[in-house]
């Protein structure tokens, strides 16, 4: 079942002086996404981008195993802009950029990206818990950007929970998805099928498909063939 839903900072959770956010799923999940991402971004160099960070915490853990890497997070929440950038102050990290304002739904925003610094191509895009929680735009979005900053060789890497053919894979996904839906008519957990096919309009291909605790999924989109 997906892990988050209120927006960090209004769960109930602490928050830090300096707008430190701290999410109860990032302590449950970072091992296990980090397991599959560490082999998929072996051998690679250059640039990664994380696509919508929340507090923050996944790409200070990330930037930490890989400091050969550039690491650049985005988000477009307040909060969790002041969250990812005062994580980024906390670690001290070289190698972490400063956190980048993106609405995935503006068709500019890779444009933007680019003006306030970003590379002409991404090594990797990693994307956690977000297409659910979006409309469909954002989805497209990301898509539609990804087709245009990865790399040649480049990985869209999704966590979180989706369906298979049209079918929840867990009760929990399923009663999720209706509270979401219920809450938004434009959010919702999103089949494997329609991602793909969105994809394939971008010149990217669905690569790999990785069981993660917890019902949810990785998802690894390449550029096809």
């Amino acid at each position: 079942m997906a892990e988050y839903v209120v927006e960090f900072g209004r769960d109930g959770r602490p928050v830090e002086p300096d707008g430190r956010l701290d999410a109860a799923a990032f302590h449950r999940n970072h091992q296990p996404i980090w397991a599959v991402l560490a082999r998929l971004l072996t051998g690679r160099s250059g640039d990664v981008m994380e696509a919508g960070s929340g507090t923050g915490q996944h790409i200070v853990q990330f930037a930490s195993e890989r400091p050969d890497l550039v690491w650049w997070p985005s988000d477009l929440n307040d909060s969790h802009l002041k969250s990812i950038a005062a994580w980024r102050k906390h670690a001290g990290l070289a190698n972490i950029r400063d956190v980048q304002r993106i609405d995935l739904a503006d068709p500019g925003w890779v444009a933007a990206f680019q003006a306030a610094g970003g590379p002409a191509s991404l090594s990797a895009i990693f994307c956690a818990n977000v297409i659910h929680i979006a409309p469909w735009s954002v989805a497209e979005g990301l898509f539609a950007g990804a087709g245009r900053l990865l790399s040649p060789d480049g990985l869209l890497v999704l966590y979180g929970p989706f369906k298979r053919d049209g079918k929840h894979t867990a009760v929990s996904n399923a009663v999720f998805d209706t509270s979401l839906r219920e809450g938004n008519p434009q959010w919702g957990v999103r089949d494997i099928a329609d991602v793909a096919a969105l994809a394939a309009r971008h010149g990217l291909a669905l690569r790999e498909t990785v069981e993660m605790p917890a019902n949810n999924m990785i998802l690894v989109f390449a550029r096809g063939s």
